[in-house]
């Protein structure tokens, strides 16, 4: 099957990360097997160690794969180089994580608009698409806030929108709700299934937690490195 706009927006054949550590070898996944498709939400699943955070790691160009393939929005990662691969981290993927990784000295406009202006990207143009989503997310009265004077929920959903203003084409979210309570943790879900019906952007999320389960199109759970069951349902 081909990739990128004909073909599954993710795809990996025998997905393989071993990292040397002295004479012996430690596995992070071994043998992966994945396909999403464009408007998915996958739901990644597993124990601490079994394999989530490192697939995570691959697919958001951090790392490389020891062996197999991986394309993601029709992007060879398996062979790119560093220039490709930043390249890739600031146009294709968007990233959101549990500890929201704000810069504390700057504004909630400012965090958002950070990695666009460092695209290249005009400021008037920018700030623009910033306070759209901001406005959209009920950020609107936030603009001028800092982290410290932000709840939980606030913080992260100007993760959320931090992640969107390059208009990635895939979202990767590491624990979104770790750091929530509940109430909090299912407006940010619903949120994340908002952007991806408005965007037709695929959502892949690493989590513990069950409330991104009945929105899933595709659940897969991870064991020391391996898959160990997948379920679909993109009825």
């Amino acid at each position: 099957m081909s990739q990128g706009l004909n073909g599954p927006i993710i795809m990996a054949r025998k997905l393989t990360r071993i990292y040397p550590l002295g004479s012996t070898d430690v596995i992070g996944i071994q043998d992966i097997d994945l396909e999403i498709d464009k408007g998915e939400i996958g739901v990644l699943k597993g124990n601490s160690g079994s394999g989530k955070s490192t697939l995570l790691a691959l697919l958001a160009g951090l790392d490389q794969p020891t062996s197999g393939r991986l394309t993601v929005a029709g992007k060879d990662l398996q062979k790119a180089s560093p220039a490709q691969l930043n390249l890739y981290r600031r146009e294709v993927v968007g990233m959101i994580f549990q500890s929201f990784n704000l810069l504390p000295t700057l504004t909630v406009m400012e965090n958002v608009c950070l990695p666009a202006l460092l695209a290249g990207r005009p400021y008037e143009k920018v700030r623009d698409d910033a306070l759209e989503i901001l406005k959209w997310v009920n950020l609107g009265s936030r603009l001028n806030h800092y982290p410290a004077q932000l709840s939980g929920g606030e913080m992260q959903r100007t993760a959320i929108v931090r992640a969107l203003i390059n208009r990635p084409s895939i979202i990767l979210a590491d624990e979104p709700t770790g750091n929530l309570d509940s109430k909090n943790g299912q407006i940010v879900m619903e949120l994340l299934v908002q952007l991806n019906r408005g965007f037709g952007c695929p959502i892949l999320v690493a989590t513990h937690s069950t409330l991104a389960d009945p929105y899933a199109t595709t659940h897969v759970f991870f064991n020391d490195g391996k898959t160990t069951e997948k379920t679909v349902n993109r009825g």
